[in-house]
């Protein structure tokens, strides 16, 4: 339509779409210049566990898809980043929420490995593992224009979360923006309501 700006009201989203999630700036607190390594370096962002809550009544399934290359770097294990999921997982759960699975990229940039964002190997696994998901009924939020990138090549729709590491989060990769997954989960949750 001429002169109208698509809005997420414009979706019929039901329990047939699904949710990709960047972890590190929209689900839990990013550590400058480091790693969250431990669970009790885990931290999440205000409101999330319960907007996670509100999103799964929304979702078929909720993925988390999070680049970690402090694996591949040695400054972390696999064992430790599981501990940290698990604290993830547990405050998620406790707030009434649910993730169905998570995903993780423990290679290096410069290895440009298809399962490290912005290539989309671990949609592509999620939809191996779920195969009723299909990426044009998909939101990927996240908070970096790799998570962005990621979404587009596979035609989801792409929420920014803008939390100024970005200057200026305009770009063709972006189809909107929230300060928050508490302020987009809100967004979705008074649709469902009306």
């Amino acid at each position: 339509m001429r002169g109208h700006r698509m809005t997420l009201k414009d979706y019929y989203i039901d329990k047939s779409w699904s949710l990709f999630l960047d972890r590190d700036g929209v689900i839990n607190r990013r550590r400058f210049m480091d790693y969250v390594r431990t669970g009790k370096q885990f931290r999440f962002l205000p409101g999330v566990p319960q907007a996670i809550a509100d999103l799964s009544g929304v979702f078929g399934h909720i993925f988390v898809v999070t680049n970690q290359q402090g694996i591949g770097k040695g400054l972390m294990t696999e064992e430790n980043l599981a501990e940290v999921h698990e604290t993830m997982l547990k405050g998620i759960h406790e707030a009434g929420g649910r993730i169905t699975r998570v995903y993780h990229s423990p290679y290096l940039e410069k290895e440009n490995h298809i399962f490290r964002k912005p290539r989309p190997g671990m949609a592509l696994k999620a939809r191996e593992d779920f195969q009723e998901v299909e990426f044009t009924k998909s939101i990927m939020v996240g908070d970096s224009l790799t998570d962005m990138e990621f979404g587009k090549t596979l035609d989801m729709v792409t929420v920014f979360i803008h939390t100024k590491r970005l200057k200026n989060p305009i770009h063709d990769k972006i189809d909107f923006i929230f300060k928050s997954l508490s302020e987009f989960a809100a967004e979705l949750t008074e649709r469902e309501h009306l």
